[in-house]
């Protein structure tokens, strides 16, 4: 099976919740009118794509409505798909464009930040990169061991030090390891603790500051990685990191096990960060770039 076949399995609860539901809901009206208007909130909001991406939806297909002069509710049901399909955004990829790129992962513990690095580390060594990953997450028991697995499934090379090391000494030794042995992109893992942003900006700060000293020209990506079954709970965390860090881009995991795949279109409209990976189950190339056309056609493809 494909990934995109798994991509539509992984949606069907979400698709169901969203587009068979609002089929149903437009089934039950004959005319566009209020209560129409407010069926479709209160659906919206259920399938996680939240109070203030909903009110944006619905008063940009009532102004539609009303420009249009749509009378016929099965026009106004194809508009409002078509304005999910737009709210969900274009493919944003990675930036390599120097040698090395470096892509920093960041993310609360539990949300599946080492699988992400391992399936990624997988899908850029399957388009030819060689790369190095740094566990640089020293202060969870146990980060680097489970690091070391995936890589060892990717076959990718990983530069660690003992637990409670300096989290910048571990990204300037793998940053030597990239230049030693010309690998084409650097993964660096970070510990996944939030309840003390300021102990997080320092740590992220102090990496920041090794690789712009030992790599200035390298083009870098920030990732935070977000569990989709947490629906709203996920844009809170964003928040919160994106007062910490300077966010490039999104991983998305567990979209096969949830009802809120919704959170893809709340999360690109509440924060304006794209979603550059997501995850829809736990082999190794069950995580891909995020396709939005792809995206959109296994959650709307009736």
């Amino acid at each position: 099976m494909g990934f995109f076949d798994r991509l539509k399995n992984g949606l069907l609860k979400t698709k169901s919740l969203i587009v068979d539901k609002i089929d149903n809901v437009f089934k039950m009206f004959t005319k566009v009118d209020e209560e129409l208007f407010d069926e479709l909130e209160e659906l919206l909001i259920s399938a996680d794509i939240g109070v203030n991406t909903t009110e944006k939806i619905l008063d940009e297909l009532r102004e539609s409505v009303i420009d249009n002069k749509i009378k016929e509710p099965e026009a106004v049901k194809e508009e409002l798909f078509s304005i999910l399909r737009r709210m969900i955004g274009e493919h944003e990829p990675l930036d390599l464009s120097t040698k090395p790129a470096v892509i920093l992962v960041i993310g609360v513990n539990g949300v599946g930040k080492t699988t992400s690095i391992g399936k990624i580390a997988n899908d850029l060594k399957s388009k030819g990169k060689k790369v190095v990953v740094a566990a640089a997450d020293t202060f969870r028991a146990a980060a680097a061991e489970q690091l070391t697995v995936w890589c060892e499934r990717a076959g990718v090379d990983i530069i660690k030090q003992a637990q409670g090391a300096d989290p910048a000494s571990v990204v300037f030794d793998a940053i030597n390891a990239v230049k030693s042995r010309s690998a084409d992109v650097l993964i660096i893992d970070t510990a996944g603790r939030l309840h003390n942003k300021k102990n997080l900006m320092d740590e992220l700060a102090k990496i920041d500051r090794v690789i712009r000293r030992e790599l200035p020209s390298a083009a870098k990506d920030t990732l935070l990685v977000l569990d989709a079954t947490t629906g709203q709970n996920a844009i809170y965390q964003a928040k919160e990191f994106k007062g910490a860090s300077e966010i490039t881009g999104l991983i998305l995991t567990k979209l096969d096990g949830t009802a809120k795949g919704g959170i893809v279109i709340s999360i690109r409209e509440e924060l304006g960060i794209p979603v550059k990976f997501i995850g829809v189950g736990e082999q190794i190339d069950d995580m891909k770039p995020f396709n939005a056309s792809e995206f959109a056609s296994a959650l709307f493809e009736r």
